[in-house]
């Protein structure tokens, strides 16, 4: 594996399990308010992180390059409203998209034709994730300050499922 690419794969994987801190710690607000399905689909939300940050550990073994792990900072821990959490998952997985696009662009620079194929299922991935978040806020802004809009949502946001693997 190329020096740069690995080095490229180690910081996403930074990336992805900062990404997984940041769900645990909405979900723990969202506990704290007392929005359980808002809490559930965030606990979801961390553990498919996770996921994604194994994926790349395992894929950058495969290509027998060197896993290393890097500090994770602490996330924030409150927002100031359900809103404001959706907002902030959004503006996050903005960022993630930004970095995934990046690593992209340098393994079509180093022509790493394995590694752009692994990239491609995260980048449609992003895709996802960013609709997902933008969808929930756009319902979130419809109901405004509506308590039995939020029950509502939250009662949806609960029903959530795991990914499957």
């Amino acid at each position: 594996m190329d020096k740069a690419i690995n080095q490229a794969f180690n910081d996403q994987i930074q990336e992805e399990f900062y990404s997984a801190y940041i769900y645990l710690s909405m979900a723990t607000y969202c506990e704290s308010i007392d929005l359980g399905g808002f809490a559930h689909w965030m606990q979801n939300q961390y553990k498919e992180e996770l996921d994604h940050a194994n994926r790349i550990y395992e894929f950058v073994h495969d290509l027998d390059g060197r896993v290393e792990l890097k500090a994770i900072g602490a996330p924030p821990t409150e927002w100031a409203s359900p809103l404001a959490v959706f907002e902030a998952a959004l503006a996050h997985e903005q960022h993630i998209t930004g970095c995934i696009n990046k690593l992209m662009s340098l393994c079509v620079e180093k022509q790493d034709h394995a590694s752009q194929v692994f990239l491609q299922w995260f980048i449609t991935e992003q895709v996802e994730e960013e609709k997902t978040a933008r969808d929930i806020i756009n319902d979130l802004k419809r109901i405004g300050d509506s308590q039995e809009g939020i029950l509502m949502i939250d009662r949806e946001l609960a029903q959530r499922v795991p990914e499957a693997e």
